[in-house]
């Protein structure tokens, strides 16, 4: 158990304390509307928007890169470039102008300053090292480089370099925009392993992280794992990443509203979207080091409150969408696969079973056979109900984007509240099951919350409930909820303690400057 973080997160947030000029609100919105403008062919008029923005936010480094991207798109490649070095100038990391197959400033390819920064990536990753899926014995690593390459992970133990494991070499490629992810084997359990990525042969040396492998599936563990969603982003809130860090956590979950693409039909926009947060170094150094669970909400998957409705392919854009989730991310896996696409799956970490829920995909309000209303669709409700069934874990946590207490949203029908008798089906099964140990997470709400939710001859669920990592937007707090807040952005954090006779599930609320504003102790014989 890391009982010590008040002291590192001091320390990381000293480092990260310089001075960034506060800018408005909905900060993630103002470039995203610029860039559909450019996409559709209104290039003048987004820059006439970036132009009066950078009267006032004259550093601001994503406004530049977003001029370049509209001039390069009107073939002024001088225009474009002194855009481009100006963004470098102010901070815009390099991989920025050459990472990915969608940047919007391939015409610039063959100029001196393009081929410059191409070259700096010739043995260096553009984008990650990202951990996920991390078990006793394995784990993967996720990666993009800026072109085609052969890529191949090397771990050892730390403090002794006789252990190295290697990975096999696998390669990037342009179809699936230079990601791939690398997957160690004969790893020893509960075991830290420093590790580094080679690009096509060559050591890339600008990382030098460590993982570390969990307790063989079963055993008890001590196990923490910070989780949020609502992650918008606003650059002077990136310095979440490095609060999150100095936590310790084992993982990460990222349970939704990740990058808010908005825009379902355009594969430019999303590629954007994720390219800007992949490419911070807070972020880049937190995952590194720490595995992420992710799933996606609506501003991932599509727009506001969105529906994705029972078929697989329509709209046209549902599997289009799916398949630049899937390559940004490093889930155990991805629903049903081809075959039923989606970003559910489940997981063990020792004896604590996680299962995450896709509540968009195959959303229907209103299903035209007259049913009721489903947030799974009838191929993921039955998956869950089984894995439900089936569980092993000591705990089970039930993950999903939006929240599981019809009060969370007032009388919003966009969460659970929407799905009344869906998840009194699922709160059935936990009941005829006699499941034991079971709590709630979610995310959507741009506040942290405690809630409790009676059952009746059962006892209650406890809900942990967290979606303001970076947005700068607020949702009022509830009085309704054992716990509310709202006054920073905030993340989840939760200890789990398996190896006590009583095990015990700590839920904290901490600030984006590391003040623990909230704390709660729930004990196993509190959930039978």
């Amino acid at each position: 158990m890391k009982n010590s973080i008040g002291l590192s997160i001091l320390l990381l947030l000293c480092i990260a304390s310089t001075s960034i000029a506060q800018k408005p609100r909905q900060y993630k919105r103002i470039h995203q509307e610029a860039f559909r403008k450019i996409l559709n062919g209104q290039t003048d008029a987004a820059l006439a928007e970036l132009s009066e923005f950078l009267e006032t936010y004259p550093d601001d480094e994503e406004s530049h890169y977003m001029a370049a991207v509209a001039y390069a798109q009107q073939g002024k490649t001088e225009d474009a470039l002194d855009s481009v070095s100006t963004a470098l100038e102010k901070g815009l990391p390099p991989g920025r102008i050459v990472g990915g197959t969608l940047t919007g400033l391939e015409s610039l390819e063959d100029t001196a300053l393009y081929q410059e920064l191409l070259k700096g990536f010739q043995n260096k990753l553009v984008h990650g090292p990202m951990l996920g899926n991390i078990q006793g014995e394995t784990a993967e690593i996720w990666l993009r480089t800026a072109r085609e390459a052969n890529v191949q992970a090397v771990a050892s133990v730390q403090d002794d370099p006789g252990t190295e494991v290697r990975s096999s070499m696998i390669r990037t490629d342009a179809q699936h925009d230079y990601t791939a992810t690398i997957q160690l084997t004969g790893l020893t359990p509960n075991t830290t392993y420093q590790y580094y990525v080679l690009v096509d042969g060559k050591r890339d040396t600008s990382h030098t992280p460590t993982l570390r492998t969990t307790h063989a599936q079963g055993q008890a563990i001590q196990y923490r794992i910070a989780f949020g969603g609502g992650a918008g982003y606003v650059p002077e809130h990136e310095r979440a990443w490095n609060t999150i860090q100095a936590t310790q956590p084992d993982a990460i979950f990222l349970l939704g509203d990740n990058v808010y693409s908005d825009d379902p039909t355009s594969p430019a926009m999303q590629h954007y979207c994720y390219y800007r947060r992949q490419s911070r170094p807070e972020f880049r150094s937190l995952l590194a080091s720490t595995p992420v669970y992710s799933i996606w909400d609506d501003h991932d998957f599509g727009t506001n409150d969105c529906s994705g409705g029972p078929a697989i392919d329509e709209p046209i854009w549902k599997r289009p969408v799916y398949n630049v989730f899937r390559d940004n991310w490093v889930n155990p896996y991805f629903g049903g696969g081809d075959g039923q696409p989606g970003c559910f799956y489940d997981f063990y970490l020792g004896d604590i079973h996680f299962i995450m829920i896709d509540g968009r995909f195959y959303r229907d309000l209103k299903p035209e056979d007259g049913g009721m209303p489903t947030m799974l669709g009838p191929v993921q409700r039955a998956w869950l109900k089984n894995r439900i069934r089936h569980s092993k874990g000591r705990i089970l946590a039930l993950c999903s984007p939006v929240p599981w207490v019809f009060e969370a949203k007032g009388d919003s029908r966009d969460t659970w509240n929407g799905f009344k008798d869906e998840r009194k089906e699922i709160f059935d099964v936990l009941s005829t099951t006699k499941k034991r140990g079971v709590v709630l997470i979610s995310a959507d709400r741009h506040r942290s919350d405690l809630w409790k939710i009676e059952r009746p001859n059962d006892y209650p669920l406890y809900e942990f409930n967290s979606s303001r990592l970076t947005n700068q937007h607020v949702h009022k707090e509830m009085p309704k909820a054992e716990f509310s807040y709202n006054k920073k952005q905030s993340f989840g954090l939760i200890d789990f303690d398996t190896t006590l006779d009583n095990p015990t599930i700590t839920y904290r609320i901490m600030s984006i400057d590391g003040e623990e504003v909230f704390s709660n102790t729930i004990e196993l014989n509190e959930l039978q």
